[in-house]
């Protein structure tokens, strides 16, 4: 019998060097992609909370009053599009609206940015007191 002189197929080292490879870039991708999903959803209440502000005003326009009713201000629901956070007005009177976006999920962004608040004088604030409102990379 001839033995054959060119061989096809992988060895057991080569396919090792490729889990390895494969396994220290999931390593260093997937904290990176857990990081980009929280301040995704950050973003999102964020945005909510900005886009409740300028309804206020403009209902502030029209009544001469802000207003607690989340569906005056145009919000069908007061749950976030992607569920992580419930909007909810606070306080809300003739001079002065108070607003907050809540995390209703566990996990460390729990830890991180439970609450977002934002006033009608446009003053912002999070709890846990770091700056949420702030991208910190």
């Amino acid at each position: 019998m001839q033995l054959r002189k060119h061989m096809s197929g992988i060895t057991l080292i080569e396919l090792m060097i490729v889990v390895v490879v494969i396994s220290i870039l999931a390593a260093i991708a997937y904290p990176n992609y857990q990081e980009f999903t929280a301040r995704a959803k950050r973003n999102e209440a964020k945005a909510a909370l900005l886009r409740l502000a300028i309804n206020q005003e403009r209902f502030y326009l029209n009544n001469n009053s802000f207003t607690l009713n989340l569906a005056e201000l145009g919000f069908g629901s007061a749950i976030t599009e992607t569920g992580y956070y419930q909007i909810e007005v606070t306080a809300a009177d003739t001079s002065n609206f108070t607003a907050s976006a809540t995390y209703l999920q566990g996990g460390s962004e729990a830890t991180k940015c439970l609450t977002f608040t934002i006033n009608g004088r446009g003053a912002k604030t999070s709890d846990p007191e770091t700056n949420c409102w702030e991208r910190t990379r």
